[in-house]
């Protein structure tokens, strides 16, 4: 007997690296709404919480997500803001833009990893004469839909310069 996924089975949608993996790319006004995380050296404490929190203000708004894309910045071992991106302005929520050149990186296994990713995300561009100014890390899947796809991508993405 096989069991039927129905749509609670999966909450993201499957990731395609091909798009993200070793580009580069430029952003003008591209939007994003803005909250933060509370963490314990690092490792995401409310992350389900602020997400949930940043989904029913882009509901409320009726929009979506391009690309399903969550950008986190680790400011601290206690902090991590969280960059959802949208396609409009959001009421009562933090609105930015970034603009600029982008190198992103797809990189995929455990999350203990992470750390010996950054230096290769790292070494890959200064090899390519990329100074990266600001870097974030996309995570997209949440743990379920890794484990469900089989796969945990995660990308690096960096506001760069040429060096």
């Amino acid at each position: 007997m096989t069991q039927e996924k129905t749509e609670t089975d999966i909450c993201c949608p499957e990731f395609d690296p091909t798009p993200w993996n070793k580009k580069i790319f430029n952003w003008k006004n591209k939007k994003f709404i803005k909250d933060n995380v509370f963490t314990f050296f690092y490792m995401p404490v409310n992350f389900a919480k602020v997400l949930g929190r940043m989904n029913k203000k882009m509901e409320a708004a009726q929009t979506e997500s391009p690309d399903w894309m969550c950008l986190a910045e680790h400011t601290s071992g206690w902090n991590m803001d969280i960059y959802l991106a949208v396609d409009k302005e959001i009421p009562d929520a933090q609105n930015l833009e970034m603009n600029g050149d982008f190198a992103s990186k797809v990189y995929e296994g455990s999350f203990k990893e992470i750390g010996n990713w950054g230096k290769d995300f790292a070494s890959w561009c200064e090899k390519n004469n990329y100074k990266p100014a600001k870097t974030y890390l996309w995570y997209t899947t949440c743990p379920k839909c890794a484990k469900k796809y089989g796969k945990n991508y995660v990308v690096y993405v960096a506001e760069i310069e040429k060096a």
